[in-house]
């Protein structure tokens, strides 16, 4: 078997997709949030993003998702931090206390 034959019959890595999204301008330039509210019932999960600011709470951005595409977004953010941790090293999570702007 030659080279070439053998290098036809190895895995090849399978290339990320790509995909096109078009949007307006001021979309695409995202949303800042540090504060997420969840909630569900049996037919969707409820992501509400959330910005905890010295004026108070603000609703960023809602999401209403169904509990199979939940978990496909859970399985997504578990991989990506794995991938993020071994890049860049393990991210230190601060205690969870009082997140009130004082």
């Amino acid at each position: 078997m030659s080279e070439e034959d053998d290098m036809a019959n190895q895995p090849t890595e399978q290339q990320p997709q790509q995909i096109q999204v078009n949007t307006a301008d001021e979309l695409s330039r995202g949303r800042f949030s540090n504060n997420i509210l969840i909630a569900h019932n049996q037919e969707e999960f409820i992501l509400d993003w959330m910005l905890n600011s010295p004026n108070g709470m603000h609703l960023v951005s809602r999401l209403v998702v169904t509990p199979g595409h939940m978990k496909r977004i859970v399985a997504a953010l578990e991989d990506n931090l794995r991938r993020y941790e071994q890049t860049f090293g393990q991210i230190m999570t601060p205690e969870v206390g009082d997140q009130k702007f004082h």
